[in-house]
């Protein structure tokens, strides 16, 4: 299978596959709440976790309730928050971010920062905050300013990331890498090779740590899409329809190997 001429990596069952959620698996909306899930995406990824053993996890940063409300009434091995909260299909919850009421203790001086500036969404996870300009990119390099001085008062504990539009604040020493190698430490993704794929700038932490343990990582969106961005994804894909068709071929390619 292959996109505008460039091969993608042929199916195999030994896969572990990690796959981000916004602008990836779902087309980017206004807003987080306004996306649509396509009807047969949630079938989708039960075929994908079948015939890949369980080694399928969803790590985004959306926090896990919203992952569930999504794609409900799957309950998905996923990562949510960078990595803050990971959780593996039918266990519990762990959680790893919280930073000593830091966090809450910003929303203050963020919620401010908003208010005066309509358009802009503050979005309290519990572990992280994400602010978006989607609606209003003419705020989004004051946005960015501001957020990185906010995180900076904090010195080593906190960084600001930037995604579609969005800027989030999180604790530094947690990532969509550090999930990714988390859950390659455990079944049934251990031993396995892994596959990431995502969409924008927050992915090049799971890319990374992909590559590092001799996978493959797989970039949705047109090429030139940021040029001050150089991915170091192996691969790409169009866009979110694109990416959905080839985890498709993937099931239908799995199914028909008897080997």
């Amino acid at each position: 299978m292959t996109e505008t001429g460039c091969p993608l990596p042929a199916p195999r069952k030994d896969w572990a596959l990690f796959l981000d959620v916004d602008g990836t698996l779902l087309e980017l909306a206004p807003t987080p709440s306004e996306v649509a899930v396509p009807p047969d995406l949630p079938g989708l990824l039960q075929a994908l976790t079948r015939v890949l053993g369980g080694a399928v996890a969803l790590i985004t940063g959306r926090s896990l309730a919203d992952i569930d409300a999504l794609f409900s009434p799957l309950a998905l091995t996923a990562a949510g928050q960078h990595g803050a909260e990971i959780r593996v299909a039918g266990g519990a919850t762990e959680r790893l971010g919280v930073v000593d009421g830091v966090l809450a203790g910003l929303m203050p001086k963020v919620a401010a920062f908003a208010a005066t500036r309509p358009g802009i969404l503050v979005e309290d996870k519990g572990m992280t905050i994400a602010v978006h300009c989607r609606k209003v990119p003419r705020y989004q390099a004051e946005l960015e300013q501001f957020l990185t001085d906010l995180a900076a008062e904090h010195g080593d504990r906190l960084e600001t990331i930037r995604g579609h539009r969005v800027f989030e604040i999180k604790p530094r020493n947690l990532s969509k890498r550090t999930a990714v190698e988390r859950l390659m430490r455990i079944a049934p993704f251990a031993g396995r090779l892994p596959l990431f794929i995502g969409d924008d700038r927050t992915d090049e932490d799971g890319f990374a740590a992909v590559r590092a343990l001799g996978g493959h990582a797989i970039r949705v969106g047109p090429d030139g899409a940021d040029p001050g961005w150089a991915t170091v994804a192996t691969w790409r894909i169009a866009d979110p329809p694109c990416a959905r068709a080839f985890l498709s071929h993937v099931v239908t390619a799995l199914n028909a190997d008897t080997r």
